[in-house]
């Protein structure tokens, strides 16, 4: 551990503590973060995988989170169009639901809240005439149609990372944060690393964004009350096989006001979710229950012609999601905006602790985090992650197909299907990844699917990954496709490779 203090310690590698690193590291601050498990291990790798506007926020009028959130939709889009992709969904108007001129007046206020550019605006649907209804029972006859993006929730918290590190931040994983304490007007830190040694650490400031840790980190870590309140939300999806034609994604209503969004997913899955549960037990051994995957299951077929089953479900994932506790009686009326909490000790060694948030909104919140420590810090310099790219996301014109056209006439020999794998998750940075390859039997041992030793290498290289988990859950989603015996001969090569190192 450096024996010089750095300016910022962020407690907390999911996409608030990764979004504030880079920002912070990006304004000149020196940054270290410091992550108890894998980079987006929680919350930022068990969501929705959407960057949206939040549709259905607005029934709670919250406007300025829903102009953030759509406003940030086309920044996103264009900083990682690699991992970032323009979504249609088709929305089925349901008589016992919502009245048709209520969503309407919603699809407006999306369309023109966030000063839409990039993506298309809503459209009325008559089902007797589109793909869409080829999916529905027949009694729906009228649906609507808006933009939200795609993204790959888990990527996105590599790539803030990947920059942090680029701009001088350190990235600890594996490094949960023991103790915490003021002396002389900075923060004295002790951090336990990967083999159980702790070391320690000085800070000018500490960004506490622990997610669903948030409090445990003021309490217990840093010895401080907490004056805010995270309320834990579990919120479970489904995977099963796509059962419709085309590109677009479905949000039904569903009877209990709520509504479930089912995504394109992996080429041939689609993703369903989610819930939305009070949560009281461990953060960190959540997992979808039962009751749950039958909630998701009836909601999806009362709407569809095809009758999904349990047997359908081929995965299951949860997570928690650390709300700002607003005192809402109903789960899914909890505000997802973010609140900070500020605790100094006379103008100096500052403690900022995040509550709340979501993807979409995570570089504004970083931004507005930073803004709060500006005191601190006078000579750092002003907000720059507008116009900035993400590490592979610096794509001409954001125009993904082009760059995978010229990455395949780069790499003719390669397989089709990889090229177009490598380039999703690493957009300009595929190039790192293949150099020096010339023929498939240069992209090394073949794991099953689209995987092969090749990738890994680069993963464990470059990305900090150290488990099968981080490369087949996190990293990617190959464990998605791999068999129960592919899976564990690539944990047994990964094995063998950590003795031999």
């Amino acid at each position: 551990m450096a024996a010089d203090t750095v300016d910022l310690l962020v407690v907390g590698g999911g996409i608030n503590g990764t979004g504030i690193a880079r920002d912070a590291a990006g304004r000149g601050l020196s940054v270290l973060l410091c992550e108890k498990d894998d980079l987006a291990q929680g919350t930022s790798s068990r969501s929705g995988k959407l960057v949206h506007g939040g549709l259905r926020y607005l029934e709670y009028y919250e406007f300025r989170l829903v102009r953030e959130a759509l406003i940030e939709r086309e920044v996103l889009l264009r900083a990682a169009p690699h991992i970032i992709w323009p979504l249609r969904f088709v929305l089925p108007h349901s008589k016992e639901q919502r009245p048709a001129w209520m969503i309407r007046l919603g699809l407006m206020l999306y369309d023109h809240l966030g000063g839409r550019k990039l993506l298309p605006k809503s459209r009325r649907l008559d089902l007797a005439s589109e793909l869409a209804s080829r999916a529905l029972k027949p009694e729906f006859r009228t649906a609507f149609e808006y933009s939200d993006c795609w993204v790959d929730d888990a990527r996105l918290v590599i790539l803030n990372a990947l920059d942090a590190a680029a701009r001088g931040a350190r990235v600890l994983t594996r490094t949960p944060l023991v103790s915490a304490r003021r002396d002389g007007g900075i923060w004295c830190a002790e951090l336990r690393d990967q083999s159980g040694v702790v070391s320690s650490v000085s800070a000018r400031a500490i960004v506490n964004a622990a997610g669903p840790w948030v409090e445990d980190v003021l309490r217990r870590n840093a010895g401080l009350n907490a004056g805010h309140r995270v309320r834990l939300v579990k919120g479970s999806h489904i995977v099963v096989r796509k059962f419709w034609d085309g590109p677009h994604a479905y949000l039904f209503q569903n009877d209990d006001r709520r509504v479930i969004f089912v995504n394109p997913y992996q080429d041939e899955l689609c993703l369903i979710g989610t819930t939305d549960i009070p949560y009281s037990g461990d953060a960190d051994s959540v997992a979808a229950g039962e009751d749950e995957i039958c909630y998701l299951l009836r909601a999806v077929n009362r709407y569809c012609l095809r009758q999904l089953a349990r047997a359908d479900v081929v995965h299951s994932f949860s997570g928690v999601r650390p709300l700002f506790d607003d005192n809402a009686e109903n789960p899914s009326a909890v505000t997802r905006d973010y609140v900070f909490e500020l605790n100094d000790a006379d103008g100096a060694a500052p403690i900022l602790s995040v509550f709340g948030g979501k993807i979409t909104t995570f570089r504004k919140l970083s931004e507005h985090a930073l803004e709060k420590l500006k005191p601190y810090f006078p000579a750092m310099t002003g907000p720059w992650t507008a116009g900035a790219a993400l590490p592979g996301g610096d794509i001409a014109s954001a125009d993904f197909d082009a760059f995978a056209t010229r990455l395949h006439r780069d790499y003719p020999t390669l397989p089709r299907e990889v090229l177009a794998h490598t380039a999703r998750l690493y957009g300009t940075r595929a190039h790192r990844l293949l150099d020096g390859v010339r023929a498939p039997a240069d992209l090394g041992r073949h794991f099953g699917g689209l995987f092969y030793q090749r990738e890994a290498e680069f993963l464990q290289r470059e990305e900090w990954a150290v488990t099968p988990e981080d490369i087949l859950e996190r990293r990617t989603k190959h464990g998605l496709h791999l068999t129960p015996g592919q899976k564990q001969a690539f944990s047994d090569w990964m094995f063998t490779m950590a003795k031999s190192a």
